[in-house]
């Protein structure tokens, strides 16, 4: 739980953008069918920090959304 609460702050919320914006340029500069997987892969992190939602939440019975969580 301590993690999910974490990863709806601002810096939590960062994390994710940086590892999704590194798995995107590491999946397009390797290219091929294995660099567009990483790149696909890579696209989860990032678009769950811009809309402020964490995946693992649900798994914690926490809130999904992170403005729930910093509520709660």
């Amino acid at each position: 739980m301590r993690l999910v609460v974490w990863m709806a702050t601002a810096s939590g919320r960062g994390l994710r953008l940086l590892a999704g914006l590194v798995l995107v340029g590491v999946g397009l500069a390797m290219g091929g069918l294995g660099g567009g997987i990483v790149a696909i892969v890579g696209l989860v992190p990032l678009l769950a920090g811009l809309t402020n939602v964490c995946l693992l939440a649900p798994v914690v019975k926490a809130p999904f959304r992170g403005s729930r969580v910093r509520g709660a």
